[in-house]
């Protein structure tokens, strides 16, 4: 146990961070100000507000469900053909009989 726990309780917060490698104290600050948040968000937002373009928006279609479940069963059937053509059906396994690992002699069999 070090000097410094001993003199302070269990649960008191530490005047500094120590790194899980190295143990040595950081001074660098753990928390961030509202200031850096908001200046990395920014950007972020200026793009995506960028990107909001209105008369995109009025042609997006809204399908019913009738639609919604042919529009997925066309493409449960593209997934399974794209599969198929993929599978190399010439190389498919054969199934022998198998010749035994272990030769039994004759003096084994006595």
């Amino acid at each position: 146990m070090s000097l410094d726990s001993a003199t302070r309780p269990i649960m008191a917060p530490s005047e500094k961070r120590h790194s899980t490698y190295s143990m040595t104290p950081s001074d660098a600050p753990t928390a961030v100000s509202s200031d850096s948040i908001t200046a990395e968000i920014r950007p972020i937002v200026d793009g995506l507000e960028r990107l909001k373009n209105p008369r995109l928006t009025d042609q997006r279609v809204f399908l019913n469900e009738e639609k919604t479940t042919n529009l997925q069963k066309l493409a449960l059937g593209a997934k399974l053909e794209r599969a198929l053509d993929r599978r190399m059906s010439s190389q498919d396994a054969v199934m022998r009989p198998r010749k035994p690992s272990v030769v039994v002699t004759e003096k084994e069999k006595a």
